[in-house]
């Protein structure tokens, strides 16, 4: 892609351990901001429903460092997903439509954080957290079935987050996508 210099960070970490960097970095501060707005929605969620998933009490930080832990995991599949020969070579193809066309990897993988964040909603609470809650023995059934419903609004500003912190930190311009790692 052309002008591609002019849209991708100068700095950014390459070679074989620079996604793992950028998808903790971006999966963590993804995370904070996503727990910003459980924080303005529904304090509980973070105090005592992410606890609650894992049969613990409700202790201090102790809900926001399990969230910022599932934040890091959630950045380093992105990471290792967005790196991989398929999906990096769509992620850099020349495309007929002319607003694909004129955007650089950054608003790329922008896009694909939101796919990945809306995605992740879909899978994780409303799928795997209804079964792991009953697993566990419903503990905090109420607010997290209450949480899923109105989280998609932070799934998508943490998979967004991500994208960008993965951009700025990331440069994919010279990546060979036939490299695996």
């Amino acid at each position: 892609m052309s002008g591609e210099s002019d849209t991708t960070a100068a700095f950014g970490l390459s070679g074989n351990v620079g996604w793992l960097v950028g998808g903790a970095l971006g999966g963590a501060i993804g995370a904070v901001a996503f727990g910003i707005v459980m924080l303005l929605l529904d304090p509980d969620v973070l105090e005592a429903a992410i606890p609650a998933i894992y049969g613990l009490e409700p202790a201090g930080f102790l809900g926001w460092g399990i969230h910022i832990a599932h934040g890091i995991v959630l950045g380093l599949v992105f990471g290792l997903l967005v790196t991989r020969p398929s999906i990096l070579g769509m992620l850099r193809t020349d495309v007929e439509t002319d607003v694909l066309s004129r955007s650089g990897i950054i608003l790329r993988l922008i896009g694909a954080g939101l796919v990945y964040g809306i995605t992740v909603w879909a899978i994780l609470p409303l799928l795997v957290l209804p079964v792991w809650v009953d697993a566990v023995g419903g503990s905090g059934a109420e607010l997290i079935s209450g949480a899923a419903a109105g989280s998609l609004l932070g799934h998508a500003l943490f998979g967004v987050v991500l994208g960008a912190v993965f951009a700025a930190i990331v440069d994919l311009r010279d990546r060979n996508p036939d490299t695996p790692l």
